[in-house]
């Protein structure tokens, strides 16, 4: 078996129970190198708890799941999250840290830098070159504050970057950007994908506009469980979507891109 079909994850049956609700229930998902998911559906889907459970941050009450070759429950969670790259938009950055400092933090897992840590100079030349990589590099010395949301998530991105891991998770990295900001975050996550063709992601959202082009994979949510999963043509259908969200929808792709509109019904 190659390097290329070794699962990066591997969800068998995974369901999540909460104070006797099931979160999700009965999950079955695998991730291969160079794939890249996004998890869609409605507002409580499951999709932040899937995520939590790809992301070792939480286990699953039933069934398993593998990241990275570990099965959860029987490995250091701590040292296995060292190897993803997690990106939230809301990472709590409180400090007035410059770019290149907070991509750095992505060495040490940290928020803010560790007293008395310094990076050597191979950190400091790939901090630099993932700057570049996602458009930054004219900015790499702004402070948090001053960035936009835009600049933030891609400076994230390439925090999430820094240890070199082999999958990358992003929990709505579009929220709360404009048109322009996330048109150019959706271009710096295609140029991304295309400089490191083995890098898996999950990208999850509410909404298939914010869907790169290099998207090649699908699972759709509802009240926890799978609608469809597996190559994007086939799960974002109209069918499909509208399923999911309980909502009639056409979808329509162009260059490489979604776009979901109402459907309305004809009067009889």
């Amino acid at each position: 078996m190659s390097d290329a079909d070794v699962p990066v994850l591997a969800a068998v049956g995974v369901t999540v129970v909460r104070d006797g609700r099931a979160l999700l229930a009965d999950i079955d998902l695998t991730v291969r190198p160079g794939e890249h998911w996004a998890l869609l559906g409605a507002n409580g889907a499951g999709k932040s708890t899937l995520l939590s459970v790809l992301g070792a941050h939480q286990h699953p009450t039933r069934g398993g799941a593998t990241v990275l070759g570990r099965r959860l429950g029987r490995v250091d969670v701590r040292e296995l999250r060292g190897h993803i790259g997690h990106v939230d938009p809301r990472h709590p950055v409180r400090s007035p840290l410059t770019v290149r400092q907070v991509v750095l933090t992505g060495c040490t897992g940290s928020v803010e830098p560790v007293p008395r840590w310094r990076p050597d100079d191979a950190a400091l030349k790939r901090a630099d070159a993932l700057i570049d990589l996602l458009g930054l590099t004219h900015r790499a010395g702004a402070t948090w504050p001053v960035l936009s949301q835009g600049e933030r998530g891609k400076a994230l991105i390439a925090r999430a970057l820094m240890p070199a891991p082999r999958m990358l998770l992003l929990d709505e990295p579009a929220t709360g950007l404009d048109l322009a900001a996330r048109e150019q975050l959706l271009d710096s996550l295609d140029e991304l994908r295309r400089e490191y063709p083995g890098l898996a992601s999950v990208l999850v959202t509410h909404h298939l506009e914010e869907l790169p082009s290099s998207t090649s994979h699908a699972l759709l949510l509802r009240d926890g469980r799978t609608v469809a999963a597996g190559p994007v043509d086939t799960v974002l259908t109209s069918e499909l979507v509208s399923a999911a969200f309980r909502h009639p929808v056409e979808i329509a792709r162009a260059d490489g891109r979604w776009r979901a509109t109402a459907r309305h019904r004809r009067p009889d």
